[in-house]
């Protein structure tokens, strides 16, 4: 592409280079008549905006040279801008007048070998016939090809080594640019993993301490002992949701990513937290439990975990909560379900969809992130999850995993 835009500075130095180049001239000028003077200000003028317009740049050379040969002078010290002019059309001009120089300088050593060895001899009454003039001719012809056409070729590999440079700028450009979204990609993972683990914990454990602090409340007068173990129960699941905040919080300030996770051995003592906070939770496994990733690990336990504050939260107490995990040789099928409370399903107008929206934390008091987590977890792990109604009128998780084995990698 040509350089249709130059900055001052640019204008600018080519300008003081031609005044320079001028004044070196200007002696030898001087020492012809008025041709040689116009000669060298249209010179000066073409190297002046060689760079600005090479278009005008090379017109201009060709009018001064006219000038020169129809004032029938030699060659002068000023012809020596023509190479700076070439140079310009390759290096800085469009397409069609960087071939354009490249045609003026074979022609216009072909006009120059011509002027010189033919016509100037002939109106100066020298003999152009001589037994070496063509010899001559070729030699004159060949040089100042050459010259021309290597002033031109110049300035093609000055264009090519800038455009080299432009597409290496625009590449690290490109590159610093794709790594900052990547880094920002893996940012915005990391808080959504970290906002579902927070989520997890803090729901889980809050719901838990609700059930006790209920539960406390109405024991406290008649059955002072189960009030004691509730508040003891409540003591500790919040010391538990303490200290898993605070890995939280460690992982967010030091970006690790090594911080504990659940594991599939940590569902028992999930189960067991949660009846003690009054939820009768029946747990069937069936199969040959089988080792799974870390991911696939945490995946199941964050689902079963959701799934049981959901029931605790939201359904009846009173029912029991049905945990099913059915393993199978390629994955893993978790099912959970629970009967909605009387109130919720009051709520929702005694209707499945009334206990879907409350499940789900339509409620205004409710979670809203509960069911999206899930389906995120299962969906990272190349799962697949459902939540909604069950054929009893309860609320039904469903989710299947893939078994895939740990990496010792």
């Amino acid at each position: 592409m040509p350089e249709s835009r130059i900055s001052r500075a640019k204008l600018r130095t080519d300008i003081i280079l031609a005044v320079v180049f001028g004044l070196m001239a200007l002696p030898f000028a001087l020492l012809g008549n008025w041709a040689d003077l116009v000669a060298l200000l249209a010179f000066l003028t073409a190297l002046s905006v060689r760079r600005l317009d090479p278009a005008w740049s090379l017109g201009i050379a060709w009018g001064a040279a006219v000038v020169q040969m129809a004032a029938l002078r030699d060659l002068q010290f000023y012809d020596f801008a023509v190479l700076g002019v070439l140079y310009s059309t390759s290096a800085h001009g469009g397409r069609l007048l960087k071939w354009l120089g490249l045609a003026s300088a074979v022609v216009g050593a072909l006009i120059a070998t011509v002027y010189l060895q033919v016509l100037m001899p002939l109106f100066e009454g020298f003999d152009v016939a001589g037994p070496h003039a063509w010899v001559i001719a070729a030699f004159l012809f060949v040089a100042s090809s050459a010259l021309l056409v290597l002033a031109w070729t110049a300035g093609l590999l000055a264009r090519s080594v800038r455009d080299g440079r432009e597409v290496r700028r625009r590449e690290e450009a490109a590159n610093r640019e794709r790594e900052l979204v990547e880094y920002r990609y893996g940012v915005e993972q990391e808080r959504n993993r970290i906002a579902r683990d927070m989520h997890d914990v803090v729901a889980h454990s809050l719901a838990v301490v609700i059930a006790q602090a209920d539960g406390a409340r109405f024991a406290a007068k008649t059955r002072p002992d189960a009030a004691s173990e509730a508040l003891s129960t409540i003591s500790g699941v919040a010391r538990g949701a303490l200290g898993d905040v605070r890995v939280l919080l460690a992982e967010l300030r030091h970006r690790e990513g090594a911080a504990p996770q659940p594991v599939l051995d940590d569902l028992d003592g999930l189960i067991e937290g949660v009846v003690d906070a009054g939820l009768d939770v029946r747990l069937v496994e069936t199969g040959e439990r089988r080792e799974l990733g870390t991911g696939h690990q945490i995946a199941v336990y964050r689902i079963v975990q959701e799934a049981l504050t959901n029931a605790l939260r939201h359904g009846d107490t009173a029912a029991p909560v049905d945990v099913r995990i059915a393993w199978a040789d390629e994955a893993v099928a978790l099912e959970i379900s629970n009967r909605v409370a009387a109130d919720a399903a009051g709520a929702g107008g005694g209707s499945a969809a009334g206990a879907v929206a409350v499940a789900a934390g339509s409620a205004p008091t409710a979670a809203r992130h509960g069911i999206t987590g899930m389906h995120e977890r299962a969906q990272l792990v190349g799962g697949s999850l459902s939540a909604g109604p069950g054929t009893d009128g309860g609320f039904r998780v469903v989710a299947n995993i893939p078994a895939q084995p740990r990496s010792d990698v």
